[in-house]
């Protein structure tokens, strides 16, 4: 009898943990989508869907979620393709790569906040260092995050700066983990590094690149600090994201109930999102 228990009771503090931390909270924000709570009457009257009629009406919504979907694509994309070249090229494990090791990890360890503010004076369309760069190449200067078609690719690349260092050295350690006689045994078949980097390299550090990819997609749905910090939301909602709006209506507006509706929304797709992920690409990932 002790020993059934026994597995219950040493994951039983995590499930309890996971009940009140994760669970009730899900299912409170769903009923508080259903009320009209706002922070000046503490009275929840219940509107059913009312908040969620409300929210599908806005034409701002929709352009929030496109600029959402938009950072999410591009700011995964450019992570994952540059932490794989990088780690790549890093993975010689020669003095110079330990310095590019430490130099890129440094800004992950750079509150966000400190992070935003510095690419906010860099990117200054007057004073910034970027324009100055630029001007030295004789290049026009570019608006930066005072122009609406400028402002979320400024945004994509600080994200990508702060991010990249922190899975390279993940995708790195991967690397570093594939047993040394797989590719003695390609080259002695005369296999090209191109092909050893398709047919070895990719599909023996997929399932590190499939938990990756769902990490990055649900991070990067939940930005927040760096358009806050930067922009807050303009010019002209170019880079105003979903956390971003629902944080303006919960503690700006102060319609609790309405940004809770957006925030099940968020919800939902990033859960969609990531079923997605698994029908599709888990039956090409090759767990050893």
């Amino acid at each position: 009898m002790k020993k059934k228990l026994y597995p219950y009771l040493l994951v039983g503090p995590a499930l309890a943990f996971m009940m009140v931390f994760v669970v009730y909270p899900m299912f409170y924000l769903g009923y508080i989508s259903l009320t009209n709570w706002n922070l000046i009457n503490p009275n929840k009257k219940f509107v059913a869907l009312d908040n969620y009629k409300e929210l599908f009406g806005r034409e701002e919504f929709y352009q929030t979620l496109w600029n959402t979907c938009t950072y999410t694509f591009w700011t995964v994309l450019l992570i994952m393709t540059v932490a794989l070249l990088l780690a790549v090229w890093f993975n010689k494990n020669t003095r110079f790569d330990l310095f590019g090791q430490l130099a890129i990890f440094t800004p992950h360890i750079v509150a966000l906040v400190s992070v935003a503010m510095v690419w906010l004076w860099l990117m200054d369309p007057d004073a910034g260092l970027l324009n100055y760069i630029l001007g030295l190449f004789g290049i026009p200067p570019c608006g930066w995050l005072q122009s609406s078609k400028t402002s979320m690719m400024s945004i994509i690349l600080v994200s990508v700066w702060k991010s990249v260092g922190y899975y390279t050295l993940i995708i790195l350690s991967a690397l570093q983990g594939i047993p040394k006689e797989i590719y003695e045994a390609a080259a002695l078949d005369n296999t090209p590094k191109w092909k050893q980097f398709f047919k070895i390299t990719l599909p023996i550090i997929s399932p590190q690149l499939f938990f990756l990819l769902i990490v990055m997609t649900i991070g990067s749905f939940k930005v927040f600090e760096t358009v806050r910090v930067m922009t807050g939301g303009g010019p002209n909602f170019s880079t105003n994201v979903l956390v971003y709006y629902i944080y303006d209506y919960a503690f700006n507006n102060m319609k609790l109930g309405f940004a809770a509706a957006a925030g099940m929304v968020l919800l939902a797709i990033v859960g969609l999102v990531t079923v997605v992920y698994f029908k599709m690409l888990s039956k090409k990932v090759h767990y050893q």
